[in-house]
């Protein structure tokens, strides 16, 4: 019997400890430290409503606006995930020769193949970034559609171009909704 009370008192313990304690003191710090990333990093229009977080893709297909990477999800944040096709599935190269062509009909001015990153999905279907080169291959779309010169949009999209983290890992990005929110500041709603 009293080994079943200790081992009731380390349940008890353990189970306060990892569900109640820990959970709060990494709540509460990361609502000191960081405030917004804790929050869902949202981003909010002039009236402070919620239009998206800076986390999660949203779909745009108004020529006028940069597209993001496809989605096995569309977009939806409650369901995140891959397409699971594999580099030799027959339905993933059918799936990006479709996309490829469909991209060179919306951008016919665009110069150079088609980035990689407009045509593959990310595994979590979610992913909020494109390359630098897969923004700039939209860019005479973006700027035919707003009757505007391309350097112009040009100029927006490496203002909000990220470096790479500490300047090794990765490449330059670009988040998709932020670019958009960028045009709409500089050029007007569309």
């Amino acid at each position: 019997m009293a080994m079943l009370l200790t081992a009731l008192r380390a349940l008890v313990l353990t189970l306060v400890v990892t569900a109640l304690v820990y959970p709060l003191l990494v709540f509460g710090a990361a609502q000191l430290l960081v405030p917004t990333r804790a929050g869902g990093s949202l981003i909010l229009d002039d009236r402070g409503v919620a239009i998206g977080s800076e986390f999660i893709a949203q779909a745009s297909r108004q020529p006028g606006y940069f597209q993001p990477r496809p989605s096995a999800v569309d977009w939806d944040g409650a369901k995140s995930g891959g397409s699971n096709l594999g580099p030799t599935s027959a339905a993933l190269r059918a799936r990006v020769a479709a996309a490829i062509e469909t991209l060179q009909q919306q951008n016919p001015a665009a110069h150079g193949p088609v980035p990689i990153d407009l045509v593959t999905m990310s595994a979590s279907g979610l992913d909020p970034h494109l390359s630098l080169e897969a923004a700039l291959w939209q860019v005479p779309r973006v700027a035919a559609s707003r009757r505007v010169a391309e350097g112009r949009v040009r100029a927006i999209v490496l203002a909000v171009a990220e470096e790479p983290l500490l300047g090794l890992f990765g490449t330059e990005r670009v988040n998709v909704l932020l670019l958009n929110l960028a045009l709409d500041r500089q050029l007007g709603r569309r």
